[in-house]
């Protein structure tokens, strides 16, 4: 069985690891990729805690980082629960944090979950098997108009309103209930309205629609770069690997607001950008990884400008 293909791993650890007697967190653990060489890098003295909501990745990761286990601890959650996994382990601060966002190659392949077009199966899209959301509810109960912004809003679709009430139309007859069914109902609506042939498979965008909205991608990434910002120790890393412009976008503002000075003035720290661009694969990597082809890397570290008690800060953490 294989996972995920780590991508960019030297430039993780480069910009990551700061100490090797810190705490770090990859908020994505996946099978393992990413982890497995931080722990190499940290071990003996640093610590991981690796955080995934996939319990099929962290069986496999378990094993893989079998050596490593007396300075890992693996947790099965989504990653917006960061501060309280973090507070339940009584740590209060961290030394770096990463996330390698998106689809592992294991979800895509594998051809029961239902992410990908390619693979005919139910309609699924679910990271955490225990969710009851998935693909097959929005597609076959969401009104048509919240079907059209889900589409336009998360899978930046220019034909997002002609889908939608096609898919609302298709559903009345029967329900659509797998990934071909869906993808083909895409497909013939590009065939019948669209010349000429086309960059990416015309569902792609559909697809990561649902994906986003099943498992709540943005929104929690959001939530969780705001408590990375506040767990963070002073000259901590923050990492973000990310795979579409709609992530990348969240986190590239997220960055900039916390590298303000009236932001860092309100809370006595915020960020430093330690490049203003991201970091993208070399091309050698992407011959050797064709799904590394669209990642983007930024990192930021933490700066603290003012002073404060160490009950100040703990208490601020806690968000007492």
């Amino acid at each position: 069985m294989t996972f995920h293909i780590p991508v960019m791993v030297q430039q993780v650890l480069e910009n990551l690891i700061t100490r090797k007697m810190g705490i770090y967190v990859d908020c994505t653990v996946g099978g393992g990729g990413h982890a497995a060489k931080i722990i190499e890098k940290i071990y003996p003295e640093g610590c991981l805690i690796g955080i995934d909501q996939d319990i099929e990745a962290l069986e496999f990761a378990r094993d893989k980082l079998r050596d490593y286990q007396d300075r890992i601890v693996l947790v099965k959650a989504n990653f917006v629960d960061l501060e309280m996994i973090l507070l339940y382990l009584g740590i209060t601060r961290i030394s770096g944090i990463f996330f390698d966002l998106g689809i592992s190659s294991h979800q895509v392949d594998t051809a029961t979950r239902g992410f990908s077009f390619s693979r005919d199966s139910l309609l699924d899209m679910r990271m955490d098997l225990s969710s009851e959301l998935n693909a097959y509810y929005i597609v076959n109960h969401y009104p048509e108009r919240e079907l059209a912004e889900l589409f336009s809003k998360y899978g930046e679709e220019r034909f997002s309103n002609s889908l939608a009430k096609l898919i609302t139309q298709e559903r009345k007859k029967k329900p659509i209930e797998t990934t071909e069914q869906l993808a083909k109902l895409i497909s013939g609506f590009y065939a019948r309205h669209k010349k000429g042939k086309w960059r990416i498979q015309p569902a792609t965008k559909v697809f990561q629609a649902l994906r986003i909205e099943v498992n709540r991608e943005l929104s929690v990434l959001t939530e969780t770069m705001l408590q990375a910002i506040k767990l963070t120790k002073t000259n901590g890393r923050i990492g973000v690997l990310s795979y579409h412009s709609l992530e990348d976008r969240i986190v590239k503002n997220i960055f900039r607001e916390w590298e303000k000075t009236e932001t860092i003035n309100k809370y006595g720290y915020g960020l430093k950008r330690l490049f203003k661009k991201p970091i993208y694969p070399a091309e050698e990597e992407v011959r050797q990884n064709p799904r590394a082809r669209s990642a983007k890397m930024r990192f930021a570290e933490k700066i603290e400008l003012k002073e404060v008690s160490e009950n100040e800060r703990d208490s601020f953490i806690r968000g007492k």
